[in-house]
């Protein structure tokens, strides 16, 4: 009980600094996630559409979701330096796999009987993607970004050993100074936000599903 009465206590002594940490781990995370669930949707449509690129692209991406998180971090320094800017490409990089993906897949299990019937009837290719194959696909696609959402709040956490910001300035200074109320408190805040996240997506795609009527 005397742990968890720490981490109150520091979050009632802290607390305008770890609403400052979140403001700024919000601005990471969540331009990270828009730049990179529109370019992994593009992508993941364009591959789908244009088979013969999907394994060099999905490969691409894949070995950038493979690297570790730090080490990625140190190989940007050279060219974008240190600093949020730093932090977001990093994350960014990493997003791309569960959308393109995700987006690839939900694609091309569309049956090709409705697809066969569809274009039998005169739907166009453009018809095609936003009357058939996106709707159809929409669960698939937002499970991806419901991935993307985590990784890119877990993996902005790391953006403080950058100087980028963010709930990980919490942790960073908990490991510094062997404080694990400290490392708690900061990380408790970054599953929740996380937990947020995922459920208010959850709620939207249960919503687009219903409006759709996508089972």
């Amino acid at each position: 009980m005397e742990f968890f009465s720490n981490v109150l206590q520091i979050y009632s002594e802290r607390w305008p600094w770890f609403m400052e940490l979140l403001g700024e781990q919000l601005r990471i995370s969540l331009l990270s996630i828009l730049i990179s669930g529109s370019i992994g949707l593009l992508l993941g449509i364009f591959i789908a559409e244009h088979r013969r690129f999907a394994e060099p692209i999905i490969g691409v991406c894949n070995v950038f979701y493979t690297i570790p998180a730090i080490a990625l971090l140190g190989l940007l320094i050279p060219l974008v330096g240190i600093g949020e800017k730093n932090a977001i490409i990093a994350i960014v990089l990493y997003g791309l796999m569960p959308m393109v993906r995700n987006t690839y897949t939900g694609i091309t299990n569309i049956s090709s009987d409705l697809i066969d019937a569809a274009v039998g009837m005169g739907s166009t290719k453009r018809q095609l993607l936003l009357r058939i194959k996106l709707p159809l696909a929409t669960s698939v696609i937002i499970a991806g970004l419901r991935n993307l959402v985590v990784i890119s709040i877990a993996t902005g956490s790391i953006a403080a050993f950058i100087g980028g910001g963010g709930l990980g300035d919490a942790i960073f200074r908990g490991i510094t100074m062997y404080n694990t109320e400290m490392i708690f408190a900061g990380s408790l805040m970054l599953v929740l936000l996380a937990l947020i996240c995922d459920y208010s997506l959850s709620r939207v795609e249960k919503y687009i599903k219903k409006k759709w009527r996508v089972e």
